[in-house]
């Protein structure tokens, strides 16, 4: 009996680790796609933005960026302005079109691009954070730590290892929070016109 109650506690422990949402692995190591990525929290979408592997250089069909992050890491978020282990970002980027049904201007999304992931899994990641690309399939394969999305992440994000300066509401809570990287503040500072 005694043995029983010490597994259920030990497997109730792990449980209370990992989220269900958080990420999910293969047996190869690849990063399995959540197949409701969709109805996680959506942060933000870009137009254009000329970052990263799937940027577009294509100016007149711009590409959509749509940020969605698994919900217990928001509501971590939100708490503290941290982002807890197990954290999951999904990027999603589609095609823009400008012509279609009653469209006179502007435009709107329409086919997926790429679909990439951003991870924050401690004890699997030298570095914390990894990121991860699907194309088209449903199992992320892991850049590697020199990629350029490590390497820009690490420059140039906001909080932790990432971009919460293109999240407008996050970014305001990890300014009361206090929690925004010295080296994004500095930037920030530099890139501020002075006031006259």
């Amino acid at each position: 009996m005694k043995k029983a109650s010490l597994l259920l506690l030990a497997a109730l422990a792990l449980a209370a680790q990992t989220p269900a949402d958080g990420p999910q692995y293969n047996a190869d190591g690849t990063l399995q796609l959540p197949a409701n990525y969709r109805e996680w929290v959506y942060l933000s979408s870009g137009l254009g933005m000329t970052y990263g592997p799937a940027a577009s250089a294509d100016t007149r069909n711009p590409a959509f960026d749509n940020v969605f992050v698994n919900p217990s890491s928001y509501r971590a978020f939100v708490k503290t302005g941290h982002w807890p282990d197990k954290t999951m970002f999904v990027l999603e980027v589609r095609n823009a079109t400008e012509h279609g049904s009653i469209n006179n201007g502007g435009h709107f999304q329409s086919d997926i691009r790429a679909i990439e992931a951003e991870v924050k899994d401690e004890k699997r990641f030298p570095r914390k954070w990894a990121f991860f690309g699907f194309g088209k399939k449903d199992a992320g394969t892991m850049n590697p730590a020199t990629s350029s999305c490590n390497q820009c992440h690490g420059a140039n994000a906001a909080v932790e290892n990432t971009f919460v300066q293109f999240y407008p509401t996050l970014l305001e809570i990890a300014r009361a929070k206090g929690t925004l990287n010295a080296a994004y503040l500095q930037k920030s500072a530099q890139d501020t016109p002075a006031a006259h």
